[in-house]
């Protein structure tokens, strides 16, 4: 063995110029299958970020505008949600509807505490399963329940931004639990903090749906209706209850049952699924791509080796003479192959993950703003040490396919042949 590298030494001595060339466009191909990666991991980080909020079977129910005339009512009418559309929901799917929420928001005020102030905050009356659908993490206290929705209890649940603000800074959240804050002209008592995300610009106080209709001297009216469903595991299924579930509200508003602008209908879960769709597409379009640079490197390791079998094929023909097996040859010139996409494809490897860093301590921490909220343009644009290692694995496995054909043929060669050879 030690012989085997002392040899394979010798010959990358002979040629630094060309195994250094050859070596630069491996590693050229492992580095940029890594940041590709890690650049699109950041990129699907990035989109997946909003979404990470929600529970995917989870839809939401928004009232449009009619797009054609039905039972003698024009078309172009404005559809808005009952307190009838929530029952009607609620009860006509009850093997599929699991919890169900609705909410009521109002925003411009102003929270004071003491001597400290808050603007621009929303007040949104909802029902205990929001906390549920919107996978809301609670820091202290806790969400609305149904017996503060039974007695309209005049009770608050704040971001954990707006707690600090009040705490000046501190984060002991549960201090306020209990106290009471005023929020416009109003006074609610504190009953939990709740983490809000901090790139949405996240204002919304939560107070129960009953209380909220009471303060806003609301009618049956809603803004929304939010469900998380059970039994839809598939893209078909989702799309014929959604269907069904227009066709019946459409009943009550006296909408043609073709009718889809009427209802605007948001699923978390059918929106989940194209976006991995999305995903693997974007990887595997990644990896296409991170290969056939990679390819490049690896033709290389083939033509040099090719090149080093005609310049030793004296050298080889001697050995043969002196009794070396065709395999000893095989296995010299597959071992420098191999040996020069390893050494290289860990450098490339080292440098592909360096720079992935790299762009998580620059890009990563920069963001645009999009209708309000702060959007990260890359979150987390790294790679797996796992993916790192298969990668470079992949590419030994190459080169040692690269070294078979000059191995093939340095085996082949003939001893009297090769002794003529200039």
């Amino acid at each position: 063995m030690h012989d085997l590298f002392v040899e394979i030494w010798e010959s990358v001595r002979r040629n630094k110029l060309r195994t250094s060339l050859t070596g630069f466009s491996v590693a050229w191909g492992i580095f940029m299958i890594i940041v590709l990666l890690g650049a699109g991991n950041g990129l699907m980080n990035s989109f997946n970020q909003d979404s990470e909020g929600y529970a995917t079977n989870t839809m939401e129910i928004y009232g449009g505008r009619t797009s054609k005339p039905y039972d003698g009512l024009k078309e172009g009418r404005s559809i808005q949600l009952k307190q009838a559309d929530l029952d009607l929901v609620s009860k006509r799917f009850p093997d599929i509807v699991d919890q169900i929420s609705t909410s009521i928001s109002r925003s411009g005020f102003t929270m004071t505490y003491g001597k400290k102030y808050y603007n621009s905050v929303s007040i949104s009356g909802t029902f205990p399963g929001h906390a549920r659908m919107n996978r809301m993490e609670m820091y202290a206290g806790r969400f609305i329940n149904s017996n503060d929705i039974a007695e309209k209890r005049k009770v608050i649940v704040l971001t954990h931004l707006a707690a600090k603000n009040l705490l000046e800074g501190s984060t002991d959240y549960a201090s306020l639990i209990g106290k009471r804050v005023k929020v416009g002209n109003l006074s609610f008592r504190i009953i939990g903090v709740r983490h809000a995300p901090e790139n949405m610009n996240d204002r919304d106080l939560f107070i129960p749906f009953t209380t909220s209709r009471t303060i806003f001297g609301m009618d049956d009216t809603l803004d929304q209706i939010s469900f998380t469903f059970l039994g839809l595991d598939s893209e078909e299924a989702n799309e014929e209850f959604e269907k069904r579930l227009k066709n019946a509200l459409g009943g009550l508003h006296h909408v043609a049952p073709d009718d889809e602008g009427a209802f605007w209908i948001n699923n978390y879960f059918t929106q989940n699924l194209q976006m991995q769709k999305g995903t693997n597409a974007l990887r595997k379009g990644l990896w296409i791509v991170g290969l056939f640079t990679l390819l490049g490197g690896i033709v290389g390791v083939s033509n040099i080796m090719l090149i080093t079998v005609k310049e030793r094929t004296h050298e080889f023909g001697i050995r043969k003479a002196l009794g070396a097996k065709p395999w000893n040859i095989t296995v010299l010139i597959i071992a420098e192959s191999v040996a020069i996409t390893a050494f290289f494809g860990y450098i490339g490897m080292l440098l592909g993950l360096g720079a992935c860093e790299i762009l998580d301590q620059t890009v990563g921490q920069e963001s645009v703003d999009v209708f309000g909220q702060s959007i990260k343009l890359l979150v987390n644009p790294k790679v797996g040490i796992d993916v790192a290692v298969e990668a470079t694995v992949l590419l030994i496995v190459a080169g040692t396919l690269a070294g078979l054909v000059p191995a093939r043929k340095a085996a082949k060669v003939r001893p009297i042949e090769a002794l003529r050879a200039d």
